[in-house]
């Protein structure tokens, strides 16, 4: 095996968007020399809101969530786990200043490519304008899913329907706290919801 072919084998990025559409050598030739490696601490702060965010991160393990602050209470906009990728928005695509903070839940372990790369590989790659389009089509989604669910207005059918279009297991992992944030309520209500389903979360869990 040659060197650069270790190198395309061991940098989770690649897998990650070859399994999306499949990149051309010259695509993960560059690629392998630009995609850069971040380890964050439990906790610790990627990016903060006001700050230029030129980085679209891929999450190999680890968790993640964006956040502002209002009035003096902190509100989880969107959380990211293992295999997911994750940036500010309006801070990496605009190039602007970002409009919310990023930090770590977990020792997170990351892959990331700059934005000027980023943009050299959307001018000079078809597969990567693809492969562009398609995550936006995702994000959307995800958007989407997120707008539906602040919008159910019982607390307990935001969380099934959380439940359901996440990975149940990911529910054990995110501090209850900021769970609770995400999916707007309180968290004493967030308690008193898994205490009266306990069965029917610990049965999805174990099922997934």
């Amino acid at each position: 095996m040659s060197p650069l072919s270790k190198i395309h084998k061991n940098l989770f990025i690649l897998i990650y968007l070859n399994e999306i559409v499949p990149l051309s050598s010259e695509l993960k030739s560059f690629l392998a020399n630009k995609i850069k490696r971040s380890v964050f601490a439990k906790n610790e702060l990627i990016h903060k809101e006001g700050e230029i965010c030129n980085k679209l991160y891929v999450i190999k393990k680890g968790l993640v969530r964006g956040y502002f602050v209002s009035d003096k209470v902190d509100v989880t906009t969107w959380i990211s786990f293992d295999s997911e990728i994750f940036t500010s928005i309006t801070g990496f695509f605009k190039n602007e200043p970002a409009r919310e903070n990023i930090q770590c839940l977990e020792d997170t372990h990351c892959e990331y490519l700059e934005y000027q790369d980023f943009q050299y590989c959307l001018r000079n790659f078809p597969e990567m304008r693809e492969i562009n389009r398609i995550m936006m089509v995702e994000y959307y989604i995800h958007a989407e899913n997120r707008a539906f669910m602040t919008r159910i207005p019982s607390a307990d059918k935001r969380l099934s329907y959380f439940l359901r279009n996440t990975d149940p297991k990911m529910s054990e992992r995110i501090p209850k706290k900021y769970l609770a944030s995400f999916l707007t309520m309180r968290p004493e209500t967030l308690s008193r919801i898994f205490n009266e389903h306990a069965k029917e979360l610990k049965s999805n869990i174990e099922q997934n």
